[in-house]
């Protein structure tokens, strides 16, 4: 099978790879129990696991695709590849990775960015897991960073078959239960009681096929007084074809630990992501959300988190840039359910060419949160009269002793901004793509310094409308 690839390395220079012959195993197009078995098959599932999938299906064909939000009429799960197995086992061993792959990872600059500045690295190609490695120094601490697959027949098998989507139940939504039933690939990580993971850990995913979906679920815990920053990356060339993303991320904070995960998504923009993420915090823990989404055609993305125990909190910094031919529909929500709570929702979206933006939160303060806290500010950059933003808040308070408050903003970039940097000889492209990097930098400014860069470039390219 013959495919044309393009893929973009650290800085976001394109790169037009040569038609290249891919040896890859696909299961067949549709959602059948066959095709879950012979998933099951593939992945060496323990039994409850193949029931579950099972199961998971049966919810799928019961529940409605929902009714609100951007339309996905364009999405046919008949058509859509469920698992596709390129020709490679995973490896340690960077050499070890088959070059066509090791070369798409590469142009990613995801070896480097691992010697430079990670603890781990999990590189997903596809439905499989390519390639997967923690530094000894990280490890001889006990934490664990391995594929999910392999961790479920290992020592922690007990352990994931007791947290496997118990945050995320098939049942919770349409898209849930699709994932329960074919997900394939993703890490599973476990951060011993006090351990400090000074460097953080990173998954990369990149959707090569033309297609296909891609359902990684990745597992968490960062077990008492432990603190953990995991990054993870997603990227997939353009076809003609829909594609499909709905992973799974599941996030277990313990008392008095800290985790923080950050995304940079670049998917194609013929790319559904309906990805659903969730956290749930004990006592004195802290959640930290850090999120940049750019490219896909249609998104619905809120990632969510239960602040379970007194004293726990919550930040989500994010931001939406949604182009020509993108509707993309983000935020993030927050239970409150543990007495003193706080949360945190900041969030920046840029719309231009006709893209739509949409940003939604949720706030619900449980009826024992006494003192909790929570802020939500949305800021709204439209950058022609042709595109579209609007801002969806809830908030549900059940207690008369909390402080809740809300603002959003809707704006242009001012003429006189620009006409000030072009005085001083800048181009004029040049000094939009400077002031929208200004506005996200919030957002930038939370993260490593090469993911950092990796995100201005991205709104750079995003602003010249070189990003198919």
């Amino acid at each position: 099978m013959k495919e044309k690839t393009y893929v973009a390395d650290i800085n976001r220079n394109i790169y037009d790879f040569k038609n290249e012959e891919k040896d890859v195993y696909r299961i067949n197009a549709g959602l059948t129990p066959e095709i879950v078995d012979k998933i099951s098959a593939e992945k060496n599932d323990p039994e409850w696991m193949h029931q579950f999938r099972l199961k998971a299906l049966e919810i799928y064909n019961k529940t409605d695709i929902p009714d609100w939000g951007p339309s996905i009429d364009g999405l046919d799960m008949d058509n859509i590849v469920t698992y596709v197995r390129p020709n490679t086992k995973m490896s340690a061993k960077w050499d070890e990775v088959p070059e066509d792959i090791k070369d798409t990872f590469e142009r990613l600059g995801i070896p480097q960015a691992e010697r430079k500045s990670l603890a781990g690295v999990g590189a997903q190609y596809d439905s499989e897991l390519v390639y997967h490695n923690i530094k000894d120094e990280v490890a001889a601490k006990g934490v664990i960073y391995t594929d999910l697959e392999s961790a479920m027949h290992g020592p922690y098998a007990k352990m994931i078959e007791e947290h496997f989507m118990k945050l995320v139940p098939p049942s919770d939504h349409k898209f849930a239960a699709l994932h329960g039933a074919v997900w394939s690939g993703g890490s599973f990580v476990y951060v011993p009681p006090g351990v400090d993971v000074e460097i953080p850990l990173q998954s990369y995913f990149r959707l090569n096929a033309p297609g296909a979906g891609q359902f990684e679920h990745t597992l968490i815990i960062v077990d008492e007084g432990a603190n953990l920053h995991f990054i993870e990356g997603c990227s997939a060339p353009k076809y003609n074809v829909a594609n499909l993303h709905a992973g799974c991320v599941e996030l277990f904070v313990g008392k008095n630990a800290k985790l923080r995960y950050s995304t940079i998504e670049n998917w194609s923009k013929n790319m559904y992501n309906l990805n659903t993420k969730r956290a749930i915090v004990e006592e004195g823990g802290k959640m930290e959300w850090v999120s940049g989404s750019f490219g896909s055609h249609v998104s619905y993305l809120y990632p969510m988190t239960i602040l379970k125990g007194d004293n726990s909190k919550m930040e989500y910094t994010g931001i939406t840039f949604a182009g020509k031919g993108q509707n993309l529909d983000t935020g993030a929500k927050v239970v409150q359910n543990g007495k003193h709570t706080s949360s945190y929702i900041n969030t920046k979206s840029i719309s231009k060419d006709g893209g739509i933006s949409t940003f939604r939160s949720s706030v619900v303060i449980g009826s024992k949160a006494e003192k909790a806290k929570s802020a939500v500010s949305c800021q709204s950059l439209m950058l022609d009269a042709i595109s579209q933003s609007d801002t969806i808040p809830a908030i549900d308070v059940r207690t008369g002793d909390a402080d809740v408050g809300h603002e959003a903003q809707i704006g242009r970039i001012s003429d006189e901004a620009v006409f000030y940097l072009m005085s001083r000889g800048i181009a004029e492209d040049e000094a939009r793509a400077m002031i929208v990097s200004g506005f996200a930098d919030t957002v930038s400014k939370e993260l490593p310094l090469e993911y950092a860069m990796e995100m201005n470039n991205l709104i750079r390219l995003e602003m010249k409308g070189s990003i198919g």
